[in-house]
C-alpha cells in the first residue's frame, strides 16, 4: 500500500494554500501606506491648509484676500514680468525660507543633485516629503501672509516663479505634483527639465540672482 504524503507546498500554511502570498501582499500594502501614501497625504494636507490668514475679527468679506489673493492683484495671466514683481517674489521667498526652518537643508541637498543633472528617485522624494511634512504648513502660511502683504495673487506668484526659473535656467521638478500623483495611485514623473537661461527677463532677475538661486529649492515643494 502506497503511503500518501501530507506535506504542504509553497504558499500553504495556517492560512491555507495562497494564504502566505496574501499575507505578503497585505504587508507590502501596509508598508506602501505608511511610507509612501501617508507621507504624501500629510505633505499635501500641510500644503493646502494656509488659506486662513485673516486676523480675528476681520470681516468675512475680506477673507478672499488671504493666501495672496488680494483684490488689488489683478495682473492678467501671461502679463510681462516686472522688476517690482521680482522684488515682491524675493521678499515672499525670504519669509517662506525662514518658516521652513531646518527642513530646508534636506530639500537643498536634493535640489543640488538635480542641478548637477541627477533625476531624483522615489526614495529621495519621500525622504523630503517626510522631513518637510511637519513644517510645510507653516511655510505655506508664511507664504500666504507675505503674498497678502505684497498684494500678489497665488496664481501670479506661480507665473513669476516660472519666469524667474526660465530666466535663470533652473531645472523644473515639483514634488507637490508628484505627491498628488502618488495620492491618486499614479507613479509620479520625477524627470527634471533644465531650461535654457536668458531671455527678456534675465536683466530683471540678475540683480537678485544670488538670493533667487539660494531659495530656488523651495520650488521643489511647490512654494
Amino acid at each position: 500500500m502506497r503511503q500518501v504524503r501530507g506535506g504542504r507546498g509553497w504558499g500553504c500554511g495556517c492560512l491555507g494554500c495562497g494564504g502566505g502570498t496574501l499575507l505578503v501582499l497585505a504587508l507590502l500594502g501596509g508598508l506602501a501606506w505608511f511610507f509612501v501614501i501617508q507621507p504624501a497625504r500629510n505633505f499635501l494636507a500641510g500644503l493646502q491648509m494656509p488659506t486662513q490668514t485673516q486676523t480675528q475679527g476681520q470681516p468675512q468679506g475680506t477673507a478672499g484676500q488671504s493666501g495672496g489673493a488680494a483684490q488689488g492683484a489683478g495682473t492678467a495671466a501671461g502679463a510681462p514680468l516686472t522688476r517690482a514683481e521680482v522684488q515682491q517674489f524675493v521678499r515672499v521667498r525670504r519669509e517662506v525660507r525662514q518658516a521652513l526652518g531646518t527642513s530646508f537643508t534636506g530639500v537643498q541637498q536634493v535640489w543640488t543633485d538635480i542641478q548637477n543633472g541627477q533625476n531624483p528617485n522615489l526614495l529621495q522624494m519621500m525622504a523630503v516629503l517626510r522631513d518637510a511634512g511637519a513644517s510645510v504648513g507653516a511655510a505655506r502660511q508664511a507664504q500666504a501672509a507675505a503674498l497678502a502683504k505684497e498684494s500678489m495673487s497665488a496664481g501670479r506668484y506661480a507665473q513669476v516663479r516660472a519666469a524667474v526659473n526660465r530666466a535663470l535656467g533652473l531645472p523644473t521638478v515639483d514634488f507637490a505634483q508628484a505627491a498628488q500623483a502618488l495620492q491618486n495611485g499614479q507613479l509620479p514623473d520625477l524627470n527634471s527639465t533644465v531650461q535654457a537661461g536668458g531671455g527678456p527677463d534675465r536683466a530683471l532677475v540678475q540683480p537678485f540672482q544670488r538670493e533667487l538661486e539660494a531659495t530656488a529649492a523651495l520650488g521643489l515643494l511647490g512654494l
